[in-house]
């Protein structure tokens, strides 16, 4: 029988997913839009389902992470293209997590800055990460995501729209004149975006790196994607009935919360402030633990004697620990701007810049015989990474051209 037991590398990255990224856009979105964009939600977790199935097939098929991967088998500008995105991915990303995180402690306590709230809470994450190890991590994840399921689950279901609606919302896609900013920050929030990258590592931490281990990893996927999809949803429709005017600025999380007093009492306005802060703070945990992987490997396995960083041990090597030193300590000046969350809305859109990249080269990567052997792409997984390569950008181009003009 399935239990948390099996799928604790699909836990942390649940949890890491669902954190500021679609927990804002998606807030945001319920606010502007109800019901119309449920279904950007199910295609985020998709598409991120996809592109994370075929990292994990690469990396157990050749023995190697897919950076590593990139770096050996590809042009260097692939390589070093990545890496200064993920430098400013990091820096964007972690300010937009000290702000989340502030947002939800704001929310519970008024009395703390949001400012205040995040760079502590940015400090505690580090702490955590330096002084402890993977599996601890995992489970500690387990009781997060548990919490915040358990809670905003429940608040959704007083809020209930009735079937009609929410099958309308999620199986009929529309696109809202107006939310096609907000439509790429669910769609690229939902799942994560770069993080997809460290579950690699989370998967050689609990021993699977062998082709035999494929069907656990998918298993493993499905649940941690049905889980974002379903949680997802159900900010969206307990966001659906806020004021579209108040869902910015640093109340915009109590907003929520308010509205769910009004109708179904302070019990769901607490359950969701509690539910908001377990999400985002997971997040940020599990970013300031897998992210100084990406960069501690890429660093690491440009001599071809050097082993990709895959192993507690990574956590112990100096680079890692400078990498997440930097980040949960110089994106606090991004907490001075005093807009919290745009910052956030920006951090998923940001994400999303990394989608088409990823599609592609999994196109390309595992579609090569002599490298997949017998585990290239299926029909279906192409299907689907073209589908995310046109979604991302068709959607980029059509915001960059909105800007230009």
């Amino acid at each position: 029988m399935l239990s948390l037991r099996h799928i604790g590398p699909g836990i942390v990255l649940a949890a890491t997913g669902l954190g500021a990224g679609d927990l804002i856009a998606a807030s945001v979105a319920g606010a502007r839009f109800g019901y119309a964009l449920l279904w950007a939600a199910l295609l985020g977790a998709i598409l991120k389902f996809t592109l994370n199935e075929g990292l994990a097939r690469w990396q157990l098929v050749t023995g190697t992470t897919l950076l590593e991967g990139w770096k050996r088998r590809l042009p260097k500008v692939v390589s070093w293209y990545f890496i200064a995105y993920l430098l400013l991915w990091t820096f964007v990303v972690a300010g937009a997590l000290m702000a989340a995180c502030g947002l939800a402690v704001h929310a519970l306590f008024p009395a703390i800055e949001v400012k205040t709230a995040g760079a502590a809470q940015s400090l505690l994450a580090a702490g955590l990460v330096l002084f402890g190890r993977y599996r601890w991590l995992e489970q500690l994840m387990k009781v997060f995501i548990l919490l915040m399921f358990a809670l905003v689950l429940y608040c959704a279901w007083k809020v209930f729209p009735g079937w009609g609606a929410l099958l309308a919302g999620m199986l009929v896609p529309t696109i809202p004149e107006g939310s096609v900013w907000f439509l790429l920050g669910v769609v690229g929030g939902v799942g994560g975006s770069v993080t997809l990258l460290s579950y690699g590592y989370w998967i050689a931490e609990r021993g699977w790196n062998q082709p035999s281990n494929l069907g656990m990893v998918r298993l493993d996927l499905l649940v941690a994607y049905g889980m974002t999809a379903v949680f997802a949803v159900a900010v969206m429709l307990v966001s659906a009935g806020v004021e579209p005017e108040v869902m910015q600025g640093a109340d915009m999380v109590l907003s929520v919360a308010n509205h769910l007093g009004s109708v179904v009492g302070e019990t769901g306005k607490w359950f969701f402030l509690v539910g908001f802060w377990a999400a985002v703070f997971s997040s940020m945990l599990g970013v300031w633990q897998g992210v100084p992987y990406l960069f501690c490997d890429f660093m690491r396995s440009s001599d071809a004697t050097n082993r990709p960083v895959c192993t507690t041990k990574g956590m112990r090597d100096p680079l890692y620990r400078a990498y997440l030193l930097g980040m949960s300590l110089l994106p606090m000046v991004l907490l001075s701007f005093n807009k919290p969350v745009w910052l956030v809305v920006a951090y998923a859109v940001v994400g999303s810049l990394f989608m088409p990249l990823l599609a592609a080269l999994l196109l390309y990567m595992n579609n090569r015989t002599g490298w997949m052997r017998d585990f290239t792409n299926s029909w279906a997984s192409n299907a689907a990474l073209l589908l995310a390569l046109g979604l991302f950008t068709t959607l980029l181009t059509n915001k960059l051209m909105k800007a230009l003009s």
